[in-house]
């Protein structure tokens, strides 16, 4: 969208003694216990309302002038789809842009998605969308074929239930690019490029976390230069009711520099340079270092780095994004600034609190990515919320771990996608074991141990691995000792 180092909790309890490691753990580890009843997957289907202030669109969704009244609330109701398990309620609104709009993370009870109260149109005639006006709903959506929302943001799309089982659901929302808008600003496409894109939701029994995948195809004799965004509103740990980003809401990524555009360079006032037309990204992590809103890129893009997200320092509650970056390589960041959280409002606001993240196939918006003839583009994601968890360091689609040392020890976090499945844990320094031992996730309150060092680490490597009980490797991971 555009118009124009956490804090780190440790918490230690009594130290035992272990393979003369001295180790000190939460009570997030649980023995292993009595089996759960097993978990199943549902799919069922609601309405869910929605307010807006008034306003008025053509019949190709343009903005009618003098349309707009804030003063006016108008109730709105779109058919909505809900996949549930044991862990997560996924409520999907495929009839305005094919969009993830809500998922609660079942054992906290919370939202990490951001949904707008009041939608207020904004942007009329400045040019700067496709159809010359924008408004915020929320959730996760994906965006083509341009920039900046493309077209797909507010159309229907079409819905079906692709595979249903007790064990895992999977739907599909699909849409064609063959329409167009006339009165579309310059910068945009004209025309339609036929791209097709369908977004999947996968919900499986036992699994903490969304899969998804988006595939574009080009059905095309020529190849077409397009834009792909998958655009996310996050709000982890939030009131379900009234879902909103906090004063501890950071941006979790493993990039170390950011880019800005000319009419956004407030965002990088006071922050060190990373090179030529490039900043630290450190301070603009926490979204109360936004002054006011603005675009951040990662530069020059993801690097190869497979996750992002928001981790809400409040509750320690997050979510993650775990996908091949590879496929796409830019990172969008932007905020309304940290003051549309703070500022006093009595009326409807544009200016919302919510931390916006896009994954896009090209490094920065109006940057065009080239679409051979009749070929696909698949974009594996999973949406994982965190508890417990203060960072991320590396993730996949198994588990997601915190590894840090300091100069007395290593101190570990972890999230399990799939937290009933039993686990084994090593730690190792060279050939010290430092932690050897079978767990069970905690899917509340989180999993965190930290574990002694012996003097004289410094400069050598602590190596984690983690397995399932009968030994298929889940993640390994290593740290340099400080």
């Amino acid at each position: 969208m555009a118009v124009g180092g956490p804090s780190r909790l440790r918490i230690r309890l009594a130290p035992v003694v272990l393979s003369a490691a001295v180790l000190s753990v939460m009570g997030a580890f649980r023995a292993a216990a009595a089996s759960p009843e097993p978990d199943k997957v549902s799919l069922s289907e609601s309405t869910i309302p929605w307010r807006t202030v008034k306003y008025a669109t053509d019949a190709d969704n343009g903005f009618v002038s003098g349309s707009l009244d804030t003063t006016a609330i108008v109730a709105r109701r779109f058919k909505s789809y809900v996949l549930e398990n044991r862990y997560l309620k996924v409520t999907l609104v495929p009839g305005f842009g094919g969009r993830i709009l809500s998922i609660i993370y079942k054992p906290t009870g919370h939202e990490v998605l951001y949904r707008a109260d009041v939608g207020v149109p904004y942007g009329m005639k400045a040019g700067n969308f496709y159809y010359d006006w924008m408004m915020v709903y929320g959730g996760i959506f994906p965006t083509f074929p341009d920039a900046e929302h493309g077209k797909t943001w507010l159309k229907p799309w079409d819905f079906k239930v692709v595979s249903r089982s007790a064990d895992e659901v999977t739907v599909a929302m699909s849409l064609k690019d063959d329409f167009a808008y006339a009165a579309a600003p310059s910068k945009f496409r004209p025309g339609a490029t036929g791209i097709e894109g369908t977004s999947y939701v996968t919900l499986k029994a036992g699994r903490a976390a969304l899969d998804a995948r988006v595939v574009l195809k080009n059905p095309q004799a020529r190849p077409i230069d397009y834009e792909y965004w998958t655009c996310t509103t996050l709000a982890p740990g939030s009131d379900p009711n009234h879902p909103r980003a906090t004063g501890g809401a950071e941006i979790i990524a493993p990039i170390a520099a950011y880019s800005t555009p000319a009419w956004s360079a407030n965002l990088a006032r006071g922050d060190e340079s990373a090179g030529p037309g490039q900043r630290r990204f450190e301070k603009l992590r926490h979204f109360r270092n936004w002054p006011t809103m603005g675009i951040a890129y990662a530069a020059p893009d993801m690097g190869g780095g497979n996750f992002w997200g928001v981790i809400n320092h409040d509750n320690e509650e997050g979510i993650i994004r775990i996908a091949d970056n590879r496929i796409t390589p830019g990172l969008k960041m932007w905020t309304w600034g940290f003051p549309s959280l703070t500022d006093a409002r009595t009326e409807p606001s544009e200016a919302q609190p919510y931390v916006e993240l896009w994954a896009g196939v090209s490094d920065q918006f109006f940057h065009s990515a080239r679409f051979p003839a009749r070929s696909e583009v698949s974009i594996p994601e999973t949406y994982s919320p965190t508890v417990g968890m203060s960072n991320v360091t590396q993730a996949n689609e198994h588990i997601l771990v915190n590894l840090e040392t300091d100069g007395a020890g290593v101190n570990l976090q972890f999230f399990s996608l799939e937290p009933a499945t039993p686990l084994h844990i090593t730690l190792k320094r060279g050939d010290d074991v430092l932690f050897d031992s079978a767990v069970t996730a905690d899917p509340k309150n989180g999993n965190r141990m930290s574990a002694a060092l012996p003097s004289g680490s410094s400069g050598q490597q602590v190596r984690l691995m983690i397995t399932t009980a009968d030994g298929k490797e889940l993640i390994a991971a290593e740290t340099p000792i400080k």
